[in-house]
């Protein structure tokens, strides 16, 4: 699935190359097309009601034998499951605070995995998107967040997660990327020139 055209994904690693000419911030951007495969949501909710419809209409209207209801729940549990593992549905079975765990997760695990805690003075940014769990994070490490008040990071993941939800992903990243700009060039001024770690956007499938 590709989130980004070549051409876009350039186009957030340019905005990405500009801002740190001005800033000692390593900024990195991540977007993920789902934090999960959620594989047992699907097997959850087919099981439940596999064992409720059919024992519900048995029970009202007494016409069923015994192998008949466990003819139907199993037929109710195989039907449930394939339909339930289509994308638009699965995401609409989780619930939003499962959804955002596993995205907060995923962007931590990524902070880690790309060395942004290992830069030089600390400051390394993360800018992560999942688009499935329409989910906006940024991470900073201790250099930037002794400087900038998570407040800050707040109202611009805000205005980040509605262009995602509008499926206006390349707007919102150009947009979050030049807002965290202006504030990283102000209170984490570039002194030296650097460039630690790679500007692409990182997709994950």
């Amino acid at each position: 699935m590709t989130l980004l055209t070549q051409d876009e994904q350039q186009q957030v690693a340019d905005a990405i190359d500009r801002i740190e000419q001005d800033t000692d911030a390593e900024v990195v951007t991540v977007l993920a097309a789902r934090a999960d495969d959620y594989y047992y949501i699907p097997l959850l909710w087919a099981g439940v009601l596999a064992l409720l419809v059919p024992g519900l209409v048995a029970l009202l209207t007494s016409w069923l034998s015994a192998s008949e209801l466990l003819l139907a729940q199993w037929v109710t549990f195989i039907v449930l499951a394939l339909a339930f593992r289509l994308p638009p549905l699965t995401t609409r079975l989780i619930p939003q605070t499962v959804r955002h765990w596993r995205a907060s997760n995923l962007a931590r695990r990524q902070f880690i995995e790309l060395n942004l805690h290992h830069t030089d003075g600390d400051t390394g940014v993360l800018i992560f998107v999942s688009e499935a769990e329409r989910y906006v994070e940024i991470l900073v490490d201790r250099g930037i967040s002794s400087r900038i008040d998570n407040a800050v990071w707040e109202s611009i993941v805000e205005a980040f997660t509605q262009k995602v939800r509008e499926g206006r992903v390349l707007e919102g990243f150009l947009g979050c990327i030049a807002s965290c700009g202006e504030h990283l060039h102000e209170h984490v001024p570039g002194t030296h020139t650097r460039n630690e770690l790679s500007n692409r956007l990182v997709v994950l499938p």
